[in-house]
């Protein structure tokens, strides 16, 4: 039996999904089973026992099984990472092997021919094929000897030709670096110089995880040798400098960032990692309820007015702005934006970098680019009285302007662009839509389990009118319970949280009338205005995050 037919007879799929499915990997080409993965119709977890029996090859889960390093050395770490294999160990004189694609007799014939040994092929989770691939060919293995070699010696001098030869053991120790961020999905790798180290962290879904400490005399090799890959000045030690780099990686096309910036002890320095063969995602996948996302696509048809997106650093506001661009994108309209930096490149859009230093700032770009007749304009962000008076006028002349502003919440934004000077009957005319974001973390659905729901988070449920009592018995949350594949934390993946703003006649009235916080308050809970935390709570009750996320990224009152 094929599959999907199994997955459909046993209840866990439907002939809907099956259908949906079926439908993309006939434009993908992808394997069935990681197209139903990707689609969120099934788990990696529930695809392996699925296989497992339909098969007969044994299921492994690798992060409570204890790997062999020596059998990890038959397998090459180009050949693993190209097969998706790792050598487990060698039972009954066999090398068992965790693969992702057990059932491909041309791969494990060339593992066999490489290792010399014959092979039992085992089902294991892709991600935690990856995860050991990193952590048993990555930072952790091969370059451990080097390192303790050299961590008694002096610093280690800087040398440019030996920091640009490709057998270089700093060489290997960067690039395994960046390619182990990657595989992870980090967006960060956090080099910090200490006193007596240097640290290497990564940010994963939003949270700073440490890979390794390195010896301190490795840290002016280890800054050299960033510096040469970015094009910076291996020279400058004291002035803060940018750089970029752009590298293939598993398929996919990398741009990094680079930022360094003298501290007491040494350089410290941060790779930004955009994915820009990831693409944009559309506005159903960012996580709208469907009434908020039905309310936003109205908002994103105007013809003209502002739509803001609020939010701190890193709550995903550029990410939202691009996927308003990518739905709003036609050969009927013009758009051009003013960003810094540009993140991501659209075809068909107009780009325009900010450049301070040649005095290229948000405002001074945006009367350049009201001059080039376009119908759409996105300013990365609204930062200061003179972009956010331009930007006022230019959604009073006929244009959609799309920008984003620090704010806690969407209703904190119309006192934000108050302080800034903007008069209240500008404001109720241009604006059209604030939209509140935060990110939080995913379940991880690898380990999620459902766990009866606490006291305090029923009283909360229940004050936010999202379960009829308190005293609800029967109350299940999902739970992350920790495993391999999310690194033991539980989670793995963000989705947004959101509030939708939307400036009608009656929020328009208050504005003109200078009402305070208090009164549009009361006139947004009779219009049923959907909060950030009742959003969060409500995803809560779906399964899709926890408790805990949603109160750490929505500070309740």
């Amino acid at each position: 039996m094929q599959l999907g037919e199994l997955l459909v007879t046993g209840g866990i799929l439907s002939q809907e999904q099956l259908g949906e499915a079926l439908k993309k990997q006939g434009e993908t080409r992808q394997r069935l089973g990681e197209i139903l993965v990707e689609m969120n119709f099934i788990t990696e977890k529930v695809l392996a026992e699925v296989l497992e029996f339909q098969l007969g090859f044994p299921f492994i889960h690798l992060y409570n099984t204890e790997v062999d390093a020596q059998c990890v050395k038959l397998l090459p770490e180009d050949a693993a990472r190209k097969y998706g294999a790792i050598p487990i160990g060698i039972a009954k004189n066999k090398l068992q092997i965790a693969m992702i694609e057990p059932l491909n007799f041309s791969v494990i014939e060339q593992i066999q021919f490489i290792t010399g040994q014959e092979v039992q092929p085992m089902i294991g989770l892709r991600s935690e094929i990856e995860q050991a691939l990193n952590q048993y060919y990555g930072m952790q293995g091969e370059f451990d000897e080097w390192i303790e070699e050299t961590a008694s010696e002096s610093a280690l001098e800087p040398d440019e030709a030996d920091a640009a030869d490709s057998d270089a053991p700093i060489i290997k120790l960067v690039n395994q670096m960046i390619h182990s961020a990657v595989h992870l999905k980090a967006s960060d790798i956090h080099i910090e110089p200490d006193e007596k180290d240097v640290k290497i962290r990564y940010r994963i879904d939003g949270q700073l995880r440490l890979e390794r400490e390195l010896p301190k005399n490795m840290q002016a090799l280890l800054t050299t040798r960033v510096k040469i890959v970015a094009k910076l000045n291996i020279a400058e030690r004291r002035l803060p400098q940018d750089g970029n780099i752009q590298l293939h990686i598993a398929g996919k096309k990398i741009d990094i960032r680079v930022s360094i910036l003298p501290t007491v002890n040494g350089e410290s320095i941060v790779l930004r990692l955009l994915d820009q063969s990831a693409g944009i995602k559309g506005l159903d996948e960012l996580g709208f309820n469907k009434d908020n996302l039905r309310v936003f696509q109205k908002m994103s048809k105007r013809p003209n007015g502002i739509i803001l997106i609020s939010g701190p650093t890193g709550s995903g506001k550029t990410s939202t702005l691009y996927s308003i661009l990518r739905e709003m994108k036609d050969e009927d309209i013009k758009i051009i934006t003013v960003e810094d930096p540009v993140e991501y490149r659209f075809n068909g859009i107009s780009q325009v970098q900010v450049n301070t230093q040649i005095g290229m700032t948000f405002a001074s770009s945006l009367r350049s680019i009201l001059r080039q007749d376009p119908n759409v304009v996105m300013v990365g962000e609204i930062r200061d009285p003179e972009t956010a008076e331009i930007a006022v006028r230019a959604s009073l002349t006929g244009h959609l302007v799309l920008s984003t502003i620090h704010t806690n919440n969407a209703l904190s934004t119309i006192d934000r662009l108050l302080d800034m000077g903007i008069e209240g009957y500008l404001i109720a005319s241009s604006l059209a839509c604030v939209t509140a974001q935060r990110l939080v973390r995913k379940v991880c659905a690898s380990c999620a389990e459902w766990l009866p729901a606490t006291d305090e988070e029923k009283v909360l449920l229940h004050a936010h009118k999202l379960i009829r009592s308190r005293d609800t018995e029967d109350l299940n949350l999902l739970k992350g319970r920790g495993c391999g594949a999310c690194g033991h934390t539980g989670y793995q993946g963000r989705i947004g949280i959101h509030e939708v703003l939307v400036i009608d006649a009656d929020v328009r009235a208050y504005i003109m009338a200078n009402r305070t916080m208090g009164d549009f308050e009361k006139l947004l809970a009779g219009k049923s205005f959907r909060t950030m935390m009742s959003d969060g709570l409500e995803k809560v009750l779906e399964g899709k995050t926890d408790m805990q996320e949603v109160l750490k990224a929505v500070f309740h009152e």
